[in-house]
């Protein structure tokens, strides 16, 4: 049978017939065809995987900067040491303020740090919810070998509150004796984890605090070797910022007297992503030779139990600043979206400022905190920051209370013992956006505008009735624009014969005082201060071009019901809020008009207590307030009707 190729339908230009193929070019030429058959379909296929394995590296990618650069909102510090940063300008410190809060963290509660006091041990704690249901736990290893025995001891929490917006505090027991600080919490059988397990931060030595202002940053620090009205050398100070303990930048401090430290707030911060700059935590570069031995060197003693971060971090150091330790920090800037807001809203001017504003720091004075509100919201204070120094009565109550019956009264969690002084120039920062004038004074001092006598002929500076301490601020604002502090002297006020609490309050049971006034009390305006905010309770540093009024005695006084019945002013004994006041307990300035002459340092009753401190029988508080607040058909006094007062 004759072969018979088949036919040809490409097209062809040269017309020459194709010679018949051989049996041998017809295998090689299918084996080239099985061949192509087989390598087309792999190099397709090579090119349809490519882009999937493009885009399983690029989330391999992503996952891995997700965990070496945490996007979760976290903690930033300052510490203080100089800068070679460029700094932010007003426009990207705007951006920043604005910058929307997120959770901090994850939804986990988390312990974030620990402070060890004289008398407790307070847990930072975030993610903390009113339902949980926790209690203190403290360890003690038996042996010295990982696989040792761990003992294990529970205690009930001695409080709980908010403290930031982000997080909470807890106050545990001193641990017993060989047990380790590092306390833990339990509860629901979980255990909380925490982000330094095993470290617990001295007092002696802390940044505590911070506050974002402007473009810079104001921190809290104890322990700096600064005396009481000094200013100190900012050169000797760096500000560190670190987030999750990576540092991010460091900057100059511009500003340093007592326990605050301002710091510029780096470039490198500000040009964050939005939502990732909530909680920057800061702490503080020092020069050795400004810090207690005990602190350089970490007393063993006192050490034990405790592993505090103090020495130089090399990979923190700042250029020139070689010779600075840094200071342990718990210190973080918060910025919340609503507050930036807010805040930004006053500054131009959509929201009208309170005119006049009060600021006290407390300590278990809740029994005392409706007559000092009512009263002062008689003569003009429209609202009022309580910043509570771990009260363990019913202050919360007491303020919800009053906030019910239309008192503008904030509570602002200070967890941090003998800082009055930093609390108030905290307080300062917190109502520059709120009010025009803020008076600094304790709940036991009450303003009085005592009535006229023939001889006080000047009326420049005397006002009565209803709203007259309003009233003398606003005048002083429109008529002497520079002045910028109102000093007012006290009058100190003895138990006046009682021996127990006046059950109308304290301006009607105490009428004897001391004849000759001690120290004053003083109203500012928040935006005059000094970049330091530099105070002694009384009075604080103004700016240039600014100036204080030392008001006439005869136009008002403060009447301070200092030397109570004996069993209100004992609690003296145990606390006092001021940094540089030592307390009675202590043997030191022993004959200080801080401290009740002839006492001494123990909580025993004088003989006589209740007729000390009287030279001048003075009822001009009590008649005033019968005339201005009494119920005209029951006599009760507005604090009186208290509905707290049975569980009180």
């Amino acid at each position: 049978m004759q072969w018979t190729a088949p036919p040809d339908t490409t097209t062809r230009s040269d017309p020459t017939p194709r010679p018949r193929p051989t049996p041998g070019e017809m295998d090689s030429d299918q084996r080239r065809k099985r061949k192509r058959l087989v390598t087309r379909p792999i190099y397709r296929y090579f090119f349809s995987v490519r882009p999937l394995l493009l885009c399983l590296a690029f989330v391999s990618f992503l996952y891995f900067l997700s965990h070496r650069i945490p996007v979760n909102p976290s903690a930033f510090k300052p510490i203080l040491v100089v800068s070679a940063l460029p700094l932010l300008s007003s426009s990207q410190i705007s951006s920043f303020r604005h910058y929307r809060a997120r959770k901090l963290l994850s939804n986990s509660l988390k312990i974030e740090d620990r402070v060890l006091f004289p008398d407790h041990v307070l847990l930072l704690v975030s993610n903390l919810k009113k339902r949980d249901e926790l209690e203190c736990v403290y360890f003690k290893k038996i042996g010295s070998n990982s696989s040792d025995e761990v003992w294990k001891l529970g205690r009930d929490i001695l409080s709980v509150d908010e403290y930031s917006g982000f997080q909470s505090v807890v106050r545990c027991p001193i641990p017993p004796l060989n047990y380790s600080a590092a306390v833990g919490l339990e509860g629901g059988g979980r255990r909380v984890s925490g982000r330094n397990n095993g470290v617990v931060h001295s007092w002696e030595t802390l940044a505590y605090a911070a506050e974002l202002d402007g473009e810079t940053a104001v921190v809290f620090v104890k322990g700096l070797n600064h005396r009481a009205d000094r200013e100190s050398d900012p050169a000797q100070f760096g500000c560190h910022w670190e987030r999750e303990g990576r540092y991010v930048g460091r900057s100059k401090a511009v500003a340093v007297a007592q326990e605050v430290v301002r710091c510029l707030v780096p470039k490198r911060i500000g040009l964050m992503r939005p939502g990732k700059a909530e909680a920057i935590r800061v702490t503080i570069g020092v020069n050795p030779s400004l810090l207690p031995r005990s602190v350089v060197g970490l007393n063993p003693a006192k050490a034990e139990g405790i592993r505090v971060r103090v020495g130089v971090n090399p990979s923190l150091r700042a250029r020139g600043s070689s010779d600075h330790v840094l200071v342990p920090s718990v210190a973080k800037v918060f910025v919340s979206n609503n507050v930036a807001d807010e805040g930004e809203k006053r500054r131009r001017g959509d929201f009208s400022k309170y005119e006049l504003c009060v600021c006290t720091m407390v300590w278990n004075q809740a029994p005392s905190l409706r007559e000092w509100i009512m009263y002062h919201a008689w003569l003009g204070v429209e609202k009022w920051f309580i910043y509570d120094n771990n009260s363990d009565d019913q202050i919360k109550d007491v303020i919800e209370q009053l906030e019910l019956e239309d008192y503008n009264v904030s509570r602002h969690v200070w967890p941090w013992i003998k800082t009055q002084e930093a609390g108030f120039s905290h307080c300062a920062l917190k109502a520059r956006d709120e009010c025009n004038w803020v008076g600094f004074m304790d709940v036991d001092e009450f303003f009085y505008f005592p009535f006229p006598t023939k001889k006080q002929r000047s009326k420049k500076y005397r006002f009565h009735g209803q709203n007259s301490l309003r009233n003398l601020v606003m005048n002083i604002s429109s008529t002497s624009p520079r002045i910028a502090e109102i000093r007012t002297a006290c009058h100190s006020f003895g138990p006046s014969g009682l021996s127990s609490p006046p059950p109308k309050g304290v301006t009607i049971g105490y009428t004897c005082r001391l004849q000759s006034p001690e120290r004053h009390k003083s109203i500012v305006r928040p935006d005059a201060l000094d970049k330091t905010l530099l105070n002694v309770v009384h009075h604080f540093h103004l700016r240039k071009g600014f100036r204080y009024l030392n008001l006439p005695q005869g136009a008002a006084v403060i009447n301070h019901y200092k030397y109570q019945v004996w069993e209100s002013f004992r609690a003296k004994f145990f606390r006092r809020v001021a940094t540089y006041v030592a307390d009675w307990q202590e043997n030191q300035n022993e004959g200080s008009r801080d401290r009740a002459p002839g006492l001494g340092t123990e909580a025993i009753e004088p003989a006589n207590w209740h007729l000390q401190f009287c030279e001048v029988w003075d009822t001009g508080m009590r008649d005033f307030v019968f005339a201005n607040f009494a119920d005209s058909s029951t006599g009760l006094l507005p604090w009186e009707r208290n509905p707290l007062q049975k569980m009180m």
